[in-house]
């Protein structure tokens, strides 16, 4: 995730409260698994694209936060009542053509073809809101405004809505896969990433809830805490590790100290109280009923766990072994090779690190092996180079192993065939050339986030134009909520955190940043 630069206060009061052993509560049984059989919403009927439509809220985004925080529960109902969460609708928006040299592109030839259509989407977040590790109350709309959210609680309904908007866009032109960004849980715990594997993987059911069973509004099926049978995506998809999968809140190292206050009663930064107001209010104290399943996932906990689900996603045997999701995936019948880089850090901090050890053991010899094979690689990680530090950014520290981010750039321009990188963490559309002092030059692909305003992600076609030259079709895709008021309620949610003033206004990115066609040279 992007902006939770999570002050070193915060950091203090962590590792205060992680050190002490936590009191039993009254109440330890986690919520029992539900017994009733569960449907899932109707497939979409079909599913637009930036091209077709565009949302923008109805109220013009406020320039400061004027002190109302949506994430309080008081602040929120005003701002549902203002109506600050409805959307309306304005003209698709076409392709912007960009060529990495700013020439311009010559006619396809006889022969062009597109090779592989596939999905992008990074930053799920999907929190789980009562944590006793959560550092909701440092919450503020400056550089730390993701420590919570309004819409918290419905994440995993969103995601669901997304996998449904993915699976009628693949009906009606196929998708060969779909690649995460990274932060697909938001604090490293257990029942956060199980949470997501059964919405994309359609468990009988699924129910992001922990601690006492809450029931937000009365009655089944109407809120964020409530059981539902998720629809579970129709191709394949690859797993890609963000700095939220590996530590808490995306900040916070996992720890003996950090995993003890997880499972324990007792919260300082502040959590979702559900106890004496169904609207959750950010509270501190010891109210919490412990659950084991808010267990935190070391490295090599977290790819044992995604190993074993289904076909593994691209983790396997080397994988758990090494603790990092760093692999290959090749395109059937075509050159596309897609290089998965790992660049979180267990040491601390939401920036990107490169390891010398994994630069010189396994990356190294993985795109010398491209090379050789005659194969155009696809870079996929969560941070993009600027996010790349020799720390791990202000809750990190100085690593001695840290490769440089300029010369990772030099390590890379140095292999032709590298064509295109996919990235995420900070929760915008953003395309830029990342352009070496000397050799090769790629395009860099930001894609926004799910977690927060635009809540979009993108498909992704490649094309060989046939005329020495490749184009990346990137296309920007709303999740679609209809049939589904649970999930439009976690949008509305959303828009409200960006309209408020409390979310940056940076999400969307620029226009030539979002619908692009992306021209680079053929290897």
């Amino acid at each position: 995730m992007r902006r939770l630069a999570v002050p070193v206060l915060v950091l203090s009061v962590v590792a205060a409260c992680s050190s002490a052993d936590p009191t039993p509560a009254q109440k330890t049984d986690p919520p029992k698994p539900a017994t009733r059989t569960f449907k899932a919403l109707e497939p979409l009927a079909s599913a637009k694209t930036t091209l077709d439509v565009t949302f923008t809220p109805k109220i013009a985004r406020r320039l400061s936060s004027a002190g109302q925080n949506p994430v309080k529960p008081d602040a929120l109902d005003g701002y549902l009542k203002e109506g600050a969460g409805d959307q309306t609708t304005l003209p698709g928006v076409p392709h912007a053509t960009r060529v990495i040299d700013a020439s311009t592109p010559p006619a396809a030839g006889p022969k062009a073809k597109r090779l592989t259509r596939f999905v992008h989407v990074p930053d799920f977040q999907i929190a789980d809101d009562e944590s006793p590790t959560r550092l909701a109350r440092f919450d503020t709309s400056e550089g730390t405004d993701a420590a919570a959210r309004p819409q918290d609680a419905y994440q995993c309904r969103v995601l669901n809505a997304t996998v449904r908007t993915v699976n009628a866009l693949h009906k009606k032109d196929p998708i060969d896969f779909v690649l995460l960004g990274g932060d697909n849980a938001d604090s490293a715990q257990q029942n956060e990433v199980e949470w997501v594997l059964g919405i994309l993987g359609g468990a009988a059911s699924v129910q992001c809830d922990s601690g006492d069973d809450t029931d937000m509004i009365a009655g089944p099926d109407n809120d964020g805490k409530d059981p539902f049978k998720p629809e579970g995506l129709l191709m394949k998809w690859l797993w890609v590790t963000g700095n939220h999968d590996m530590l808490v809140q995306g900040n916070v190292k996992v720890d003996e100290g950090t995993k003890l206050k997880a499972v324990g009663n007792t919260t300082a930064g502040g959590t979702r109280n559900y106890s004496t107001d169904k609207r959750g209010p950010i509270e501190s104290g010891d109210f919490i009923v412990p659950d084991p399943k808010r267990a935190l996932l070391d490295r090599k906990a977290l790819m044992a766990k995604i190993a074993a689900d289904g076909d593994g996603h691209g983790v396997g045997a080397k994988q758990k072994e090494l603790g990092k999701a760093i692999y290959t995936h090749d395109v059937a019948g075509t050159p596309i090779r897609f290089l998965v880089l790992d660049t979180g850090t267990e040491t601390g901090g939401d920036a990107g690190i490169i390891r010398r050890g994994d630069l010189d053991g396994v990356i190294k010899p993985l795109l010398d092996q491209a090379k050789t094979e005659g194969k155009w690689v696809i870079l996929a990680s969560h941070h993009a180079v600027g996010s790349l530090t020799l720390d791990g950014g202000a809750l990190g520290s100085k690593q001695a192993d840290a490769v440089p981010p300029d010369e990772w750039v030099e390590v890379v321009g140095a292999y032709p065939n590298v064509i295109f990188s996919m990235v995420g963490h900070t929760h915008q559309h953003k395309v830029a050339p990342v352009t070496p002092k000397a050799g090769h030059a790629w395009w860099e692909v930001m894609t926004s986030a799910i977690a927060d305003y635009p809540h979009q992600f993108r498909t992704i076609e490649v094309f060989d134009q046939d005329n020495g030259w490749i184009m990346m079709r990137a296309t920007c895709v709303d999740y679609a909520t209809d049939g589904d008021p649970v999930a439009a309620e976690g949008k509305r949610r959303g828009v409200i955190d960006f309209v408020s003033g409390w979310l940056p206004d940076n999400g969307p990115g620029a226009d030539k940043d979002r619908n692009v066609e992306l021209w680079i040279k053929k290897p």
